[in-house]
C-alpha cells in the first residue's frame, strides 16, 4: 500500500466512479482500475462494487476512508514541511541576555513573516550573523539597525514602600539598597541619577547583568534601574518611572558590513522596517 493507491482510493470513494476519478487523478480508467485492484490485493478486501454506471463502496471501503484522508494529510504535511525548508534562506540570530521577552517575541514574530521566508535559529549570547542586542553592547565593527527605544525605570519589589510612587527622584534616595551593574555598559551614564545615594553604592549588591539584576530585585535584595521590558518581565517587580531627565537605551540589530551579503538578513531588515516594539515609541 503506498500514497499513489491511497490517493486512488479517496478519489473514486468520493467521486463514486472510476471515469471521474480518473479525470480528477489525470490518469486512464484501466490505470486506475489497476491500481485499486493492487490497494485490495494489499489489503485482502473488496473495496468497490463495479455498477453499470459508477461504483458502490463497501463496509471495508467505510473503514478504510477517514484512515486514508487522514495518512494523505499527513503526508502533505512532510512535504510541504521539507519543502519550505528547502525553500528557506538560514540565518542564526544571537539575542542579548538583556532583551526582554516581550520585545524579542515581538521581533521573532515579524520575522516568522519575512519574505522570502527565513529558516531562523535563535541562540543566547554575541554569536549568529547578527544579534539583537542595545547599542550600546555592539562592537566598534558592527553595524547598528534601531528597533526600538526604552526608558530605564526604578524596579523595587512589590511590596517595597516605594511601589505605590507614580514616579520617583533617584537623586533623592538616600536610603535605599541598590542592585547595580559595575561591568555593563549602561552602569557609568547611571551613575549620575544617584545623586545622594551614590555614597552607598559601594556596599551596594551586584549583578552581572541587568536581567540577573531583575532577578535579585524580584527576589527583594534590593532596587535596580532597569530597561522598562526587563521589569515587566518580571510580575514581582513594580516599575516607577523616573522623574527629570530619562536615560534611555535603544536596542536593534547588531551585525557585521559583510552580513548584508546574506539573503536572509537581507530580507529580515526589510519585513523589520518601520518595526516597533514594547515602549518603542522612539525609534
Amino acid at each position: 500500500m503506498d500514497i499513489r493507491q491511497l490517493k486512488a482510493f479517496v478519489a473514486v470513494f468520493e467521486e463514486r466512479s472510476i471515469t471521474l476519478a480518473a479525470q480528477r487523478l489525470f490518469v486512464t480508467q484501466p490505470t486506475l482500475s489497476v491500481t485499486i485492484r493492487q490497494l485490495e490485493d494489499a489489503l485482502g478486501v473488496t473495496l468497490f462494487e463495479r455498477l453499470p454506471r459508477g461504483v458502490d463502496v463497501s463496509e471495508d471501503a467505510r473503514l478504510l476512508y477517514p484512515q486514508a484522508r487522514r495518512m494523505l494529510a499527513q503526508a502533505d504535511a512532510l512535504t510541504r514541511m521539507f519543502r519550505q525548508r528547502r525553500d528557506c534562506a538560514p540565518l542564526c540570530l544571537g539575542v542579548d541576555a538583556d532583551v526582554g521577552r516581550s520585545q524579542l517575541e515581538a521581533l521573532l514574530a515579524r520575522a516568522a513573516r519575512a519574505k522570502p521566508a527565513i529558516l531562523l535559529e535563535v541562540r543566547e549570547g554575541c554569536c549568529g550573523d547578527a544579534r539583537l542586542a542595545a547599542e550600546d553592547g555592539r562592537c566598534e565593527d558592527e553595524l547598528f539597525l534601531p528597533l526600538w527605544e526604552e526608558d530605564f525605570v526604578l524596579a523595587v519589589p512589590a511590596d517595597h514602600r516605594l511601589a505605590a510612587r507614580d514616579q520617583v527622584d533617584v537623586a533623592l534616595l538616600d536610603e535605599t539598597e541598590w542592585i547595580t551593574c559595575p561591568h555593563h555598559p549602561s552602569h557609568q551614564r547611571l551613575l549620575d541619577l544617584h545623586g545622594a545615594a551614590a555614597a552607598a553604592l559601594a556596599a551596594a549588591a551586584r549583578a552581572g547583568s541587568l536581567r540577573l539584576a531583575a532577578h535579585m530585585a524580584a527576589a527583594g535584595l534590593g532596587v535596580a534601574l532597569l530597561p522598562a521590558s526587563l521589569a515587566d518581565d518580571h510580575p514581582g517587580l513594580k516599575a516607577i518611572p523616573l522623574a527629570g531627565a530619562t536615560p534611555a537605551r535603544r536596542v536593534g540589530l547588531c551585525y557585521a558590513a559583510q552580513a548584508l551579503e546574506l539573503p536572509a538578513l537581507q530580507a529580515l531588515k526589510e519585513t523589520l522596517n518601520g518595526h516597533s516594539g514594547s515602549g518603542a515609541d522612539r525609534p
